[in-house]
């Protein structure tokens, strides 16, 4: 299904005094199409509450921009997995998902690449990985904490705090912006969508990317139980019976687990959304499936069992997405690869090796849309994954 087209509340966050922040050393490495960039410290959030699981600041990753894009803001949310009960939570504490303690330099690389020709429209940009440590897609807002095991769910003031001192550092003047998330961060970025845009309000050109995080909500009980599951931990821990974080256009209608499915909150948000993913992602088969149906899909070895699970995977998820009769609001780049994730990947979002739909890569595809270009709304027609070879 192709359909390329032409035509085309306010939130009032305080801002605080200037947030303190640590940025602990230059960027280490000067190769445009991949360098490292060390972390900022929110040391300030920490009054606020806006703590990792451990107890410890956020962090975010931040290369600012040059020339033409120094007045353009590309801010993405890091994704990761989830924790859904407590001995999950306390392990994650002790990694780099967990607490700012563990985290080292992120690389920059696919669509923040600084190489002109490789990443023509957003090379200049200013660039902001905004690192996940909270384990809930950054929807938590929960005051008590258990002594004893002192995690913190805080993922929601997590993001206030690092928009705070963003917006202080030059958002708030920004003339083009995206939020982004990839994975686990891709359900943020449409919650917190229209937020970000009245955040802006001076802002040209507000729109929201999801990448590989629209994990959708299967019709076949035994397909659909392992994310049931997953969000059903979530929100135990993350919301603790007080969903306030999440619309109540959703949690009116059904369970709070259940509004953590993108799906049922996409077509409350009034700013335009982009969602790139495979109808066959790599993460969401694996998690359904289980790990071993990655190595069938590799070596072109799944049963006709298996295929017609896919088949069945497929159909749910097509439905789930929104619908073609407003690409401008809701764009779409859906492929058959069996991966995960493309933002961050430098042959995926670059003109080495990128995924292609009806002769359309996607980061041309992502462009042509944020830019009024072209409203694109691609999906890949075959039926079945295709091994991923990047």
């Amino acid at each position: 299904m192709m359909m390329v087209t032409r035509s085309f509340q306010l939130f009032v966050l305080f801002i605080f005094p200037l947030t303190i922040f640590i940025t602990e050393c230059a960027k280490v490495t000067q190769n445009p199409d991949v360098y490292n960039v060390t972390k900022t410290i929110v040391h300030s959030a920490v009054s606020k509450g806006a703590v990792c699981l451990d107890g410890s600041p956020p962090a975010y990753h931040f290369d600012p921009g040059f020339g033409e894009g120094v007045g353009n803001w590309l801010v993405q949310l890091s994704g990761g997995g989830w924790c859904t009960n407590v001995k999950d939570c306390l392990n994650r504490s002790k990694s780099d998902v967990g607490s700012s303690s563990y985290m080292h330099p992120q690389p920059f690389k696919g669509i923040f690449s600084k190489n002109q020709s490789a990443n023509p429209d957003f090379y200049n940009w200013n660039k902001v990985f905004v690192r996940y440590c909270d384990g809930g897609s950054f929807t938590g807002d929960v005051e008590y904490v258990d002594p004893a095991t002192n995690l913190h769910f805080r993922g929601a003031r997590i993001f206030t705090a690092v928009l705070e001192e963003l917006l202080a550092k030059g958002l708030k003047n920004a003339k083009n912006a995206i939020l982004a998330g990839s994975s686990a961060g891709g359900y943020p970025a449409i919650l917190y969508c229209d937020r970000f845009r009245n955040l802006l309000p001076n802002t040209s050109r507000v729109k929201c990317l999801v990448d590989s995080g629209y994990f959708v909500h299967f019709k076949n009980p035994v397909l659909g139980r392992p994310f049931e599951s997953i969000y059903k931990g979530v929100a135990t821990l993350q919301l603790q019976g007080s969903a306030k974080t999440l619309p109540k256009s959703c949690t009116s209608k059904m369970k709070p687990e259940l509004c953590l499915f993108a799906e049922n909150i996409q077509q409350d948000i009034k700013t335009p959304i982009f969602i790139s993913m495979s109808a066959f992602d790599n993460i969401m088969t694996q998690y359904t499936l289980g790990g071993t149906i990655y190595g069938c899909i590799q070596n072109g070895t799944c049963t006709a069992s298996q295929n017609k699970t896919f088949q069945e995977m497929r159909s749910d998820f097509l439905s789930a997405i929104p619908k073609g009769n407003n690409p401008k609001l809701r764009g779409v780049f859906i492929d058959v690869v069996h991966h995960h994730t493309s933002l961050q990947k430098q042959t995926r979002w670059s003109p080495e090796k990128p995924i292609v739909v009806h002769n359309l890569a996607a980061p041309k595809a992502f462009s042509d849309w944020y830019f009024d270009r072209n409203y694109t709304y691609l999906i890949d027609e075959h039926n079945l994954p295709l091994p991923n070879d990047a």
